[in-house]
């Protein structure tokens, strides 16, 4: 089968190209799923799971891509809740062979079915972002009605989702980003926005809920803004300050089916949507990695 790989950690293109594999080993409650489409972050080679297992042994050449859309068409031994020839999407383990193929292994319990009327691309375009916001908002933060929340990177994948969640939930979004994203953000639900090059962010106030994407001094600044009882969620990094009286809580998204199935009645009514802009064969992938464009680049294989 063809994949996209990476070989050479040291290597200043991580040796990624696309290359000829084995079709993939179907292992106890494992699905093989024939891939229709595929979502990648360009930080993978970056990640210490991309290049060892969870042994720490090496196991290049591995595969790119973490968020697939699919056919089900192989069934591993002892594998329940998925059927031959049934469309799936999710989120497949960051510390093995990805999406980024013509065929993936992947644990049954983090792919949920896919209905007939949802397309393959946007559903590989959800499960990261969906499930990371997700998560923040509402496994580690409790996100309620009438709270507020400060997101940064609203312009970004993850960062416009959570804005589409906060606004189901009914907060008062405060949406951070660069000028260019204003737009956007509005068009998302946004009701304060704060331009992070031209503005202060002190100006947010206090707030119940920060979702920070960023790191670095905008997660250390954010810190001051949450309100007594209230709790800073980051995907960045561990927080280094802790918020008086607050909670600060770093955090890896994990695949989860359930979480999955609620997200796609929203994706389905157009009341969430992923910010694809550009969709690409599987052959693009070498040349996609050095560009950086604003939205999704989801590949497509069938």
């Amino acid at each position: 089968m063809r994949a996209i790989t990476v070989q050479d950690r040291e290597a200043g293109d991580y040796g990624l190209s696309l290359a000829e594999l084995p079709h993939p080993y179907a292992a106890e409650n494992d699905v093989i799923v024939e891939v229709h489409a595929a979502g990648f972050l360009r930080t993978e080679p970056e990640w210490p799971v991309t290049w060892t297992d969870r042994t720490g042994r090496d196991r290049t050449p591995s595969v790119l891509g973490h968020e697939l859309s699919g056919v089900v068409v192989e069934l591993g031994s002892g594998t329940t809740g998925l059927t031959l020839g049934q469309r799936v999407f999710g989120l497949t383990d960051w510390a093995r062979n990805g999406s980024l193929a013509e065929y993936a292994a992947v644990e049954a319990r983090n792919l949920a079915p896919l209905p007939a009327d949802v397309d393959h691309v946007n559903a590989a375009a959800l499960p990261m972002p969906g499930l990371t916001a997700w998560q923040a908002l509402y496994d580690h933060a409790h996100l309620q009605a009438g709270q507020s929340v400060l997101i940064h990177g609203v312009g970004g994948s993850v960062g416009s989702v959570a804005v589409q969640l906060a606004r189901e939930t009914g907060a008062h979004i405060i949406g951070t980003g660069r000028s260019a994203d204003r737009d956007l953000a509005g068009t998302l639900g946004v009701h304060d926005f704060l331009d992070l090059d031209n503005d202060h962010l002190e100006d947010a106030g206090e707030v119940d809920v920060v979702f920070d994407v960023i790191g670095g001094e905008i997660l250390d600044r954010s810190t001051a803004l949450v309100r007594s009882g209230g709790t800073l969620v980051t995907v960045a990094a561990p927080p280094t300050i802790q918020p008086a009286g607050a909670r600060a809580i770093f955090f890896v998204v994990e695949p989860n089916r359930d979480q999955l199935t609620q997200l796609l009645p929203l994706l389905r009514d157009g009341r969430l949507k992923p910010q694809v802009t550009t969709v690409q064969d599987l052959s693009a992938v070498p040349t996609t990695f050095k560009q950086h464009t604003r939205g999704r680049t989801i590949i497509t294989l069938k």
